[in-house]
């Protein structure tokens, strides 16, 4: 599977105290990186797919950190599929600061069927949705 990369610069509102990066942020980061990626490929985590109103909720979310990230600095995200099952899709996301990994981290979402009265039931992930997620990425 071809990996997805963006950029990220830090801005002084994303860091603590201490002058890096809050680690909360990281998952902002992350939702960022997978939103440019299903845009890539014609895609979002919320949208009218062949007549189903499709949502993809977040069921689990871990970020490990290895070294500190700062204001201004540019942050390389890599974003893969790292499992694909029937309803669900775990994407992994490295962050590297000049060939420095900073964090790394897994998102799973679930693909659910959302209903006019926004209740949300989870659905097999549309063949059709399917082959665009798993398509090879073109890098920016």
């Amino acid at each position: 599977m071809a990996i997805f990369r963006t950029t990220r610069r830090i801005e002084f509102g994303d860091t603590d105290m201490a002058g890096i990066v809050h680690f909360a942020n990281f998952f902002r980061f992350m939702e960022s990186a997978e939103c440019a990626f299903l845009r890539s490929r014609g895609l979002s985590v919320k949208l009218d797919w062949e007549g189903l109103a499709l949502g993809f909720p977040r069921v689990s979310a871990t970020c490990d950190y290895v070294s500190p990230a700062r204001f201004e600095d540019v942050l390389d995200i890599s974003v893969s599929i790292e499992r694909i099952g029937m309803k669900s899709v775990t994407y992994g996301f490295e962050f590297n600061r000049d060939g420095v990994l900073i964090a790394r981290g897994k998102v799973t979402s679930v693909c659910c069927d959302v209903g006019a009265d926004k209740r949300i039931e989870s659905i097999a992930i549309p063949e059709s949705y399917r082959a665009r997620l798993l398509a090879d990425t073109k890098a920016p």
